[in-house]
């Protein structure tokens, strides 16, 4: 898959992410948001009221650490469709 596809997929999965009105699983909405930052080389600190709701996307954002931007645009596409699949 070239960047340009790769961008497009990202994006349309970012877009269904966004529509989505049901609340996310937390595991779940935490590799998103970590994905999501990683994936768009977005490395401002998460800015929640509440320091451990901070401490645990600061923790997502430690564990992508060492991938690329677009394996975390994959590890965002593969999530989402996989949320959307086996969703009840």
């Amino acid at each position: 898959m070239d960047s340009t596809d790769l961008d497009i997929e990202f994006n349309e999965a970012v877009e269904r992410v966004n529509a989505h009105i049901d609340p996310f699983p937390a595991d779940t909405l935490l590799k998103l948001y970590a994905y999501y930052k990683k994936a768009t080389n977005n490395y401002r600190r998460p800015k929640s009221k509440k320091p451990i709701i901070n401490a645990f996307k600061t923790n997502a954002l430690f564990q992508v650490e060492n991938i690329s931007q677009d394996k975390a645009k994959q590890a965002y596409i593969a999530l989402v469709k996989d949320y959307f699949l086996y969703r009840k």
